[in-house]
């Protein structure tokens, strides 16, 4: 049965997983005016919330639907997905036209839109019993004029479905029709109705794991004063330093973006061995350093790369012509943050100085929508302090707070001055403006790389290693892999001049790998451990267990890999 023909409640709730089915229970035990549901990046809010307004109309509670979105990008893509519940939204509402189509249900329209006009969109709300679905609502917050008018726009509605991937801001703007509750410490935080992060819709198989490869390099540049200054990403600098050697090593002339980008098309290479229409993205600063990239991964691959810019009248087009395509690589700035679907993503190059947490889990958000179980994200990254931390922190939950403690040597607050200074950027500097310095050299070479809250060291082997992970293993597979490197790192450190180790050791090592292995397999199949380890045996002959020798072990092991990507 299609969405289209779905005429009863239990018709509407089939096929939902089972956070969006438990949200749309929650929502009608209630039946609150306000809901505020936050879910991962890639959970699938979308069709929870169509399935929500579906089953409000179906009921008669409200007669109309209003989708407010960040972009006008997204407003489509709104349309598109209503359209396969019945639902008719239009996408192209002006403010200028004043009344909606007939043929229409409701429109889909952006925050900045309804900023130009709040009355009217009040006026049209007033009008029909209105659902009113905000996408992302921290955008609400992003100025007190677009808060100002989402409250006035849309204080009559008779209900609002509050959605968002990330309920945390950098500022303390507050968000409308969010609630906050004082804890403990007489701080206000968001409220919410229901709650879907990371670590449970990885562990539900929903979204698919990140490993994070960061990468250092030794960056020199030369000041606007003629002085040349030199510094190495990965240790401690100053500051201003920092800022300069980031720039530096994003500075398309030097070597260190192109030996990334590089190294991620590898990855990608290797990837698109089990799912060949996998795609990367860049994710880039501004204009000028996009349109480079898309030269540099030309270099590289011998294709072209789809550059989407957000001045670019064509920019939504471009976006969806690359998700449906088999495209390898697309560069955009600010068009691709949050919301847009583009599920065949699975290599990310995140090559921009904006360092904000909302900004860094919208784009990390762009990775980890899932199609088929046992994919793996890949995300490339410098290594900067404050990335390194939020790519470690990505099964964290966040709240968004209005109060904080201000401590009396608190000059300023560095975040609020980062987020200020990410608005006041533009996409292309103004002819004329100087650089703050020129890039002399930029190097590059693995760092680390992160996973689950645990990181691993580098060096040129563990780079060729990485990129070389199969494409598609299941979370506990690749923790794992990962422990397994730790441990023959700390081995390394440990004991620096073994040479040979006991038969004993090697094979209970090697014991509890493929114990492990076949406990992920487990998890993966349902099928019994003794039951996999007999046909282990049959595929690869040799005694149980116990009795095997290492090499017998060691087939084992390749043999159950080699299962996990689909190959005999």
């Amino acid at each position: 049965m299609t969405l289209l023909e779905a005429n009863s409640t239990e018709d509407r709730l089939r096929g939902l997983r089972n956070w969006q089915r438990a949200a749309f229970e929650e929502y009608f035990r209630r039946e609150p005016r306000d809901f505020l549901a936050v879910a991962t990046p890639g959970a699938g809010k979308t069709t929870f919330a169509l399935t929500l307004a579906s089953e409000l109309l179906a009921r008669h509670v409200v007669r109309a639907v209003t989708v407010v979105c960040p972009t006008e990008h997204l407003k489509k893509q709104w349309a598109e997905a209503a359209a396969r519940f019945n639902i008719p939204l239009d996408p192209d509402f002006k403010n200028g036209q004043g009344a909606l189509g007939k043929h229409f249900v409701g429109a889909a329209v952006t925050y900045a839109q309804v900023a130009a006009h709040p009355m009217l969109h009040r006026n049209r709300t007033e009008a029909r019993r209105t659902l009113v679905i905000f996408d992302e609502i921290h955008h609400a917050g992003d100025a007190l004029s677009w808060g100002e008018a989402v409250r006035e726009a849309f204080d009559p509605a008779a209900r609002r479905l509050c959605l968002t991937g990330t309920p945390f801001r950098s500022d303390t703007n507050p968000i409308p029709f969010v609630d906050y509750v004082q804890d403990h410490t007489g701080v206000r935080r968001c409220s919410w109705d229901y709650s879907y992060g990371y670590a449970p819709a990885l562990a539900d198989g929903v979204v698919r794991p990140v490993i994070f490869l960061a990468y250092s390099g030794e960056m020199r540049w030369r000041t606007k004063a003629g002085d040349e200054l030199a510094a190495r990403l990965g240790e401690p600098l100053t500051s201003d330093a920092l800022s300069q050697a980031w720039r530096a090593a994003l500075d398309p002339k030097g070597d260190w973006i192109k030996r990334v980008l590089a190294a991620a098309d590898r990855r990608l290479t290797e990837v698109r061995k089990h799912t060949p229409d996998a795609g990367g993205l860049v994710i880039a600063s501004d204009h000028e350093n996009a349109r480079a990239y898309a030269r540099i991964l030309r270099q590289i691959t011998g294709r072209g790369a789809t550059v989407v810019l957000s001045d670019d009248p064509t920019a939504s087009r471009k976006i969806t012509q690359f998700a449906e395509s088999d495209d390898r690589w697309m560069v955009a700035v600010k068009m691709v943050s949050e919301g847009v679907d583009v599920p065949r993503l699975m290599v990310g190059v995140y090559a921009t100085s904006t360092s904000t947490p909302l900004f860094f889990a919208q784009a990390v958000g762009r990775f980890v929508r899932v199609r088929r179980r046992g994919e793996i994200a890949s995300v490339f990254l410098p290594s900067i302090p404050v990335l390194l931390e939020y790519a470690s922190e990505m099964e964290r939950e966040r709240d968004h707070v209005l109060d904080r403690p201000i401590k009396e040597d608190d000059g300023f607050d560095p975040e609020q001055e980062l987020l200020n200074e990410a608005r006041k950027k533009r996409d292309t500097p103004d002819a004329g403006d100087e650089l703050p310095f020129e890039t002399m050299e930029s190097a590059a070479e693995f760092d680390r790389a992160l996973y689950d809250g645990g990181e691993i060291g580098g060096g040129e082997p563990d780079e060729e290693e990485f990129l070389g992970l199969p494409g598609l293993l299941e979370p506990d597979q690749v923790a794992v892999l990962l422990r397994r490197r730790r441990q023959e790192q700390a081995a390394r450190r440990a004991e620096p001049q073994e040479r040979q180790r006991p038969e004993h050791e090697v094979v209970a090592e090697l014991r509890r790998e493929l114990n492990s292995l076949v406990g992920a397999w487990h998890h993966r199949t349902g099928q019994p451990h003794a039951t996999i380890h007999t046909q282990l045996r049959r595929a690869c002959g040799g005694p149980p267990v116990a009795q095997a020798t290492a090499e017998q072990l060691r087939r084992r092991i390749a043999k159950l890999r080699a299962w996990a990507v689909g190959e005999d």
